[in-house]
């Protein structure tokens, strides 16, 4: 199996490293210190499960790697459109794609057989159909990550918790592609189930990401501080069960409760979110995936959505502020 890594930063560097240390052919294609440090050193993963280094191949042209059986995206969702130039060299015929992204992805509605909506288009995710144009829906494979990793330096991975990557066709056959990808990443020590009804594991992280991640960047705070703030547990509270509404609404039914999500999210402790990580660092932030989406399903599906309409016009403001990536 021959898997390239696009966007090999944590999450994809660790999962690339897991695949090779399986006995995978992996590819990673990053850029900058930690490129230069992976091709130095090798990428080298420091776990509570175990410390290890892997030795694949690490390149900042696709070029040099070629055609794969798949590409794992470690890219953000908010840069698909424009990562068809490095992706083009990767794709062969049956190329699939692995998208470990947050939130509503860009082919949600793609193979939603006997749905009112299947086959439309999420705009917020793939706007006029820029996405879909740079990743064709047939190559879409789901992921959701419940993993947590760092780059703690240069060519050297932090994993914190987690190793479970919940792996789904869009229209829910448990494929061939699918089975082995799986036993790959299961051979490398992560878990990896191939789920019929991915959407349910989907709307369950979300729950949490369209709360505490616009949340924690309005704030500048903690998961443990928001859970322990009654008023925006409130409202942690009040923008999950909308959310809630709107998976069911679409067809999904996470089976998690709003009071367990907000539990879990507390004995995670003082964690930053990756969108108040990206507010730090002056980067764009991810809001189009984890909360413009779902907004835009509310309106497709007539879920009422006051607290997530509200927060995502604020968070929208900010992004336009004081990162200026918004007109």
């Amino acid at each position: 199996m021959k898997v390239a890594v696009l966007g090999a930063g944590a999450i994809g560097a660790y999962v690339g490293a897991a695949l090779h240390r399986g006995g995978a052919e992996v590819h990673l294609i990053a850029r900058g210190a930690h490129l230069r440090a992976m091709r130095a050193h090798d990428v080298r993963v420091f776990s509570p499960r175990g410390d290890f280094t892997a030795h694949p191949h690490v390149t900042g042209d696709p070029a040099e790697v070629g055609e794969a059986d798949y590409v794992f995206l470690g890219l953000k969702a908010n840069s698909y459109a424009t990562c068809g130039p490095l992706l083009a060299p990767l794709l062969g015929p049956e190329t699939a794609v692995v998208a470990a992204q947050n939130g509503i992805p860009w082919w949600y509605f793609h193979g939603l057989t006997g749905h009112a909506l299947e086959g439309r288009r999420v705009e917020a995710v793939d706007p006029g159909g820029a996405v879909s144009a740079v990743l064709e829906t047939r190559r879409a494979v789901g992921c959701v990550v419940y993993c947590s990793t760092v780059v703690e330096e240069p060519g050297v991975i932090r994993h914190l918790e987690g190793t479970r990557f919940s792996l789904g066709e869009p229209d829910g056959e448990i494929s061939a592609r699918c089975r082995a990808l799986s036993a790959a990443m299961i051979a490398g020590g992560l878990k990896a189930p191939v789920e019929s009804a991915l959407r349910n594991d989907i709307w369950v992280k979300l729950m949490g990401n369209v709360a505490f991640n616009p949340l924690s960047a309005l704030t500048r705070a903690t998961m443990a501080e928001m859970c322990e703030h009654d008023e925006t547990r409130e409202l942690v509270a009040a923008m999950m069960t909308e959310a809630l509404a709107i998976a069911r609404a679409t067809g999904s039914d996470p089976a998690v409760s709003v009071a367990k999500r907000i539990d879990g999210a507390r004995r995670v402790g003082h964690h930053r979110t990756s969108m108040l990580q990206d507010l730090e660092a002056g980067k764009p932030l991810e809001i189009d995936a984890i909360i413009g989406a779902v907004v835009e399903l509310a309106e497709l599906t007539g879920v009422p959505a006051p607290a997530l309409r509200r927060v995502h016009e604020a968070v929208s403001l900010l992004d336009r502020t004081v990162t200026g990536s918004r007109p």
